[in-house]
């Protein structure tokens, strides 16, 4: 058992067995909190066999179960009420990761509230959470329809990433360099920048509180902090990722890494990872896949090469209209799909893989492959002071309306981009266009009026078959295909030289100087 003492009441580990028991009663233990939920694993202890014998040496023990990275706002004041006790506390999970989440969210609503008094306020119009895509689009569409509104953005880093971009680095078409500038450069100026972060909401009295006890009161709200990519998700992963052959394009420092690999790759096993949905850009998994695919092709070196894509969904794209185009590249780069199969577990030193799948009948079974490289799109969820609120449903998201996006439950809170519960594809494009969606619906809420713009689901995944052209799958709610340009234009179901073009030329484009400038091209609300 690898134990954290995390003060002089707590200590965390992962999975214990009761034949730790006696040795975390020697060190002065006198409670157990267990925030796993049971049936996990296979081989897992369940909490009534600790629970049991622990009370034979006189050890209580606490259930709070939750998924990784998806404790409530309830889950955080029980965990808390039982610290409250003052008692000799040890608590674990299966890495320990999700302890440490819940601990510090604690130690963050415990900091907001002790330093709130003392600490001011600020009063705006419009409280933007979040300066990323979402937030920052979202800005500069209320700016355009409102010039008089005060805006502030709240968001504590100092980088702004064109996250499509990351693709297209791990490909060796971009550099990195192109999709990175520094936040300052990004922020409108007509905004106020508040670096800092969110810590607790009181939509009761439109304010949150933030992390440095500041307190920041609102008319609207619009949360659009992200997701959480969850790499503690899977055993292992953070240990060994960007070295050993483990990379990801979900990382800005490591698609670098994943081109790197694929140019050093002469022959063995590549494998590629998809986790259960939601995530962010469903299909930047396979284009991970797709892009490595065809330098290994046009290298010749494709022969040597083994690719299989472990994907924990049953099918290879939600859309079904394009999936012949996206079956025809897979056997061309003859790749081994594997269906129901989620990466749990990895090991970079002996370049292991673990994979959970279960059968028709339900039954679970370990799958192990050996690996030269590995592609890991990590597990998602929403933020854990998003997933921690009120504002979320039951799952951890943000409970929105999916046409006006405006909460089911707080009128003058609203939503964009990742963090939402919305059906749509989580992507650069469904942002663009939800945004001016919450921009028109706010400014005709504050004139007295109902909001009149509405969402349909639009989301686009330029999927990067190959080096030169992509299958431009486009869809609103439902799957049901949406594309931009007439068929004699683009096919969207076809790989294209135009689709690309759109991706690799116009887009980033697009983006630093339209979409993040309040310019709706094809965009504005209907």
């Amino acid at each position: 058992m690898n134990m954290k003492v995390e003060n002089d009441q707590l200590s965390i580990s992962g999975q214990i067995n009761v034949d730790a028991l006696a040795g975390l009663k020697e060190q002065g233990v006198e409670v157990l909190i267990c925030n796993r939920p049971d049936g996990e694993e296979a081989d897992q202890p369940s909490f009534e066999e600790i629970k049991a014998a622990a009370a034979e040496i006189g050890i209580e023990a606490h259930h709070i179960p939750y998924a990784p990275g998806a404790f409530t706002d309830a889950d955080r004041k029980n965990f808390a009420a039982v610290l409250d006790g003052g008692k000799r506390t040890h608590a674990y999970c299966r890495t320990g990761g999700r302890v440490g989440g819940i601990v510090k969210a604690i130690e963050d609503a415990k900091s907001a509230t002790d330093t709130k008094s003392d600490s001011g306020s600020e009063s705006y119009d419009v409280v933007i959470i979040g300066a990323g895509s979402a937030g920052i689009s979202t800005a500069a569409s209320l700016h355009k329809r409102n010039a008089s509104a005060s805006i502030a953005l709240i968001d504590p880093s100092e980088d702004h990433y064109y996250q499509p971009g990351w693709t297209m680095v791990g490909g060796g078409v971009f550099g990195a360099e192109t999709t990175h500038k520094k936040m300052q450069d990004v922020i409108p100026s007509f905004t106020k920048w508040i670096k800092d972060s969110v810590a607790l909401f009181n939509p009761a009295e439109n304010t949150v509180t933030l992390t440095s006890g500041k307190v920041v009161s609102y008319k609207h709200l619009v949360v659009a902090p992200g997701l959480k990519l969850n790499w503690a998700g899977i055993e292992g992963l953070e240990e060994t990722l960007g070295k050993n052959g483990v990379t990801s394009n979900y990382q800005f420092g490591l698609a670098s890494y994943t081109w790197k690999l694929v140019q050093e790759l002469k022959g063995g096993k590549a494998l590629f990872t998809q986790p259960p949905m939601p995530i962010k850009c469903a299909g930047a998994p396979q284009k991970a896949l797709y892009l490595s695919a065809s330098e290994w092709f046009s290298s010749g070196r494709l022969k040597d090469i083994d690719i299989s894509f472990y994907n924990a969904g049953g099918v290879l794209f939600g859309v079904a209209d394009y999936v012949p185009a996206l079956m025809e590249y897979m056997d061309k780069y003859k790749v081994d799909l594997q269906f129901n199969n989620t990466l749990f577990k990895i090991d970079g030193e002996s370049k292991t893989a673990w994979f959970k799948t279960k059968n028709d009948a339900g039954e679970e079974t370990i799958v192990e492959s050996k690996f030269d490289m590995i592609h890991v799109c990590p597990p998602q969820c929403a933020p854990d002071f998003i997933s921690s609120s009120e504002l979320a449903d039951a799952a951890g998201w943000l409970d929105v309306d999916p046409a006006s996006l405006q909460h089911k439950k707080f009128p003058n809170v609203w939503g964009a981009g990742d963090v939402m519960n919305t059906t749509n594809a989580k992507t650069m494009a469904a942002a663009r266009k939800q945004a001016p969606v919450v921009a028109q619906n706010i400014t005709e809420a504050m004139a007295g009026k109902s909001g009149t713009a509405a969402y349909d689901g639009y989301g686009s995944c330029p999927l990067t078959v190959e080096k030169g052209k992509v299958v431009l799958a486009e869809f609103t709610y439902g799957g049901k295909v949406n594309p931009t340009f007439p068929d004699w234009v683009n096919d969207g179901t076809k790989p294209t030289k135009l689709a690309w073009t759109l991706k690799a030329n116009v887009l980033p484009t697009i983006y630093w100087n339209a979409m993040l400038k309040g310019h709706e091209w094809f965009a504005g609300p209907k």
